[in-house]
């Protein structure tokens, strides 16, 4: 078994990321040691089966020896290092925390990037909670964090650490064995409108709004007749979209995760109700043809307990489903309380964490992981399974974006999620099609899929 000598402080949160490391992502047997020296050891220092020695700089958590006294904004790196090393898989690698340092003598390896601390940064996101800087629906911004701002958040950089520790690793001893992935599509869409047009009055005032407010006449024109087309019959409704949604889901082997949304409080819910005839005939075909139910927490519901648990009862009642994942409305997200909210909720799994306003990688990594409450100093039995793709973070935030370049980017990302044998998480609504405004968009799902 390896043994993992580590200082005496944030023994937590040294015990943590460890955790996350060898455990939940390498399944390699460990055992930690910790230094009962009043010296402060500044240094992660791991001992194989067969003598060999692999040490990792500590640059960051003993500079903080008491309890949650890293929580602060000034220690957010300003810069971030690139290093090139011979174990790395891409052709540099983000320094987080570190520097690039590399000794290798006979069976010794002395690294200076502190993978640990690093990989803690991104995972618990305790960079969201020190940053306090918001957009306006009180989400922690893409270009407030540190991967964007340093040009890293299209890389998995802790999947990189990932393999760059291995090859150090299995450098040493060649015996050890690592845990095998296999790459995998997750394919989940965020039922916000059931129906673009369920009564006679639906539609019209954004059809006025395309003529008065946007003077776009010919939008106003191709939203009319979509709507007296539909409601005459002769179309089915745009967003009645779920039997494609499985098909293309069953044609490449899978099935599709739905997230449904209880009664909330404001102006940005209530678009449908779960009782609603419509939906119990949408969700027993949904179950009927193996696909998933899960929840879509309404606008508030993130950061409020009671909101989310009635939702929550809700659904499981009015849906006769068991709900234990889901995604938050608006992606909306706090450090740590929506996680905790999700936990003391008895959720499994969260899927909120991509940033709106741009894809990528916000926790750094393309695996499912067990969650840190940074606060509590806990860890959660909650999975994170972080979003990579949002159809909206293209057609919202970057309005005249070409469909080739879209296409282009989601490949991208898919490829390197592919690289590391991950889990590729997709959003895609169900109302992104048959619209004028997903007109030259809405091929590109179905494409990037096969």
């Amino acid at each position: 078994m390896i043994k993992i000598a580590i200082p005496n402080n944030n023994i937590k949160e040294r015990k943590y990321i460890l955790n996350a490391i060898f455990n939940e992502f390498l399944g390699v047997s460990y055992e930690i040691v910790i230094s009962k020296s009043e010296l402060m050891v500044s240094c992660w220092n791991i001992e194989l089966e067969n003598g060999s020695k692999l040490t990792f700089e500590d640059h960051f958590f003993s500079n903080y020896p008491h309890n949650l006294e890293y929580l602060k904004f000034e220690n957010i790196p300003s810069t971030i290092e690139f290093a090139k090393n011979k174990f790395i898989v891409d052709v540099d690698i983000p320094i987080i925390y570190g520097n690039a340092n590399l000794n290798i003598r006979n069976s010794e390896l002395s690294c200076g990037i502190d993978i640990f601390a690093s990989s803690f940064f991104m995972l618990t996101r305790w960079e969201e909670y020190v940053n306090k800087n918001r957009d306006v629906h009180d989400r922690f911004p893409a270009n407030e964090s540190l991967a964007f701002k340093n040009g890293f958040l299209d890389r998995p950089v802790v999947n990189e650490y990932l393999e760059m520790l291995k090859n150090m690793l299995f450098s040493l001893d060649t015996n050890l064995k690592f845990k095998i992935y296999n790459y995998k599509l997750l394919l989940t869409h965020d039922v916000d409108s059931i129906l673009k047009y369920p009564n006679f009055t639906s539609g019209i005032k954004e059809i006025t709004g395309d003529f008065i407010k946007r003077r776009n006449i010919q939008l106003a024109i191709d939203n009319l007749v979509l709507k007296i087309k539909t409601t005459l019959k002769i179309k089915k409704d745009p967003f009645d979209t779920f039997d494609y949604l499985m098909d293309i889901s069953e044609k490449i082997g899978g099935k599709s995760y739905f997230f449904f949304m209880g009664n909330g409080v404001t102006k940005f819910d209530n678009m449908y109700k779960s009782d609603d005839g419509f939906v119990q005939s949408l969700v027993k075909k949904i179950k009927q043809r193996g696909h998933h139910i899960g929840i879509h927490p309404t606008y508030s519901a993130y950061n409020d307990f009671e909101q989310f648990k009635k939702e929550k009862q809700e659904l499981q009642k009015k849906l006769d489903t068991e709900i234990t994942f889901g995604r938050e409305h608006y992606l909306r997200f706090e450090v740590p309380t929506t996680w905790q909210i999700w936990e003391d909720n008895g959720m499994e799994w969260d899927s909120t964490l991509s940033y709106p306003d741009k894809e990528g990688f916000r926790c750094g990594v393309c695996y499912a992981y067990s969650v840190f409450n940074v606060l509590t100093r806990k860890q959660l039995n909650l999975k994170e399974r972080p979003l990579i793709v949002m159809d909206g973070s293209f057609s919202t935030y970057q309005p005249n974006i070409k469909p080739s370049d879209m296409e282009n980017k989601i490949t991208y990302l898919m490829q390197k999620v592919k690289k590391y044998n991950g889990e590729f998480v997709f959003l895609w609504h169900n109302s992104s099609f048959n619209i004028p405004q997903w007109k030259k968009y809405q091929s590109i799902y179905e494409r990037v899929l096969k």
